[in-house]
């Protein structure tokens, strides 16, 4: 038994009236797939480092490769099996680099927004028998707590007028165009399934409506949770 949760109960653009940005200070970064140029945002909302980072001349604003990419310290640095995130990132630098063109916007939303403690506590709850947005709400938490604001006013910042994004998710396409960011094209991101990780991809394609090539797999069966009426609230 899985346990209900509202899938519009929070919106990814809850600052969009309020937020700001501010381009801090930039640097070139070179690396394995070519020559970068990374971009420090502080923000009006929180103090964390939110980042673009960047190949070519993006002054152009029109139909840039973009890749919307919250943080997973567990995926991103130390390789994680557990997702996809890693996996994830290094395809779109590569993809970028093929292009000669195109942004990271690097987003410190740990776990989808609920930080890094919560997200170590998710784990266990998963490896308990709950999927990843079972565990979520079992700690009070919404099944995704992101904002896309944050990169909006990057974008904005950049000149970005309309872009092809790297996404497997509906709800970044839908943030940057409720923010006036056309969205011209949408990159499929691989399928990046292992032993570890399968569960998760198909609670994000059957629970959270990500585009992934799952449509043929079995229906989802989690543990039932004796305190569901108190995490649904």
């Amino acid at each position: 038994m899985t346990i209900d949760f509202p899938t519009n109960s929070l919106t990814p653009l809850r600052q969009l009236n309020s937020l700001s940005t501010t381009r801090a200070v930039s640097a070139r970064i070179p690396t394995e797939y070519g020559e970068f140029e990374l971009v420090y945002y502080s923000n009006t909302h929180d103090d964390k480092a939110h980042l673009a980072f960047y190949m070519g001349d993006v002054g152009t604003g029109e139909n840039i490769l973009v890749r919307l990419h919250s943080e997973c310290l567990t995926g991103d640095v130390f390789g994680s099996l557990r997702c996809d995130c890693g996996e994830q990132l290094n395809r779109s630098l590569q993809l970028i680099a093929e292009k000669g063109q195109g942004i990271v916007v690097y987003l410190r939303q740990e776990g989808r927004g609920i930080g890094l403690l919560q997200k170590i506590r998710a784990y266990n709850l998963q490896d308990e028998g709950h999927d990843t947005v079972d565990a979520n709400l079992l700690l009070g938490h919404q099944a995704d707590e992101r904002d896309y604001t944050v990169a909006v006013r990057i974008l904005e910042d950049l000149g970005i007028k309309s872009v092809r994004l790297i996404t497997n998710n509906p709800a970044k396409i839908s943030s940057l165009e409720a923010a006036g960011i056309k969205v011209n094209d949408r990159v499929e991101l691989d399928n990046f399934a292992n032993p570890e990780n399968s569960r998760y991809l198909l609670t994000k394609a059957q629970r959270m409506n990500h585009l992934l090539p799952l449509t043929n797999a079995p229906p989802l069966t989690t543990k039932s949770d004796p305190h569901k009426s108190q995490s649904a609230d």
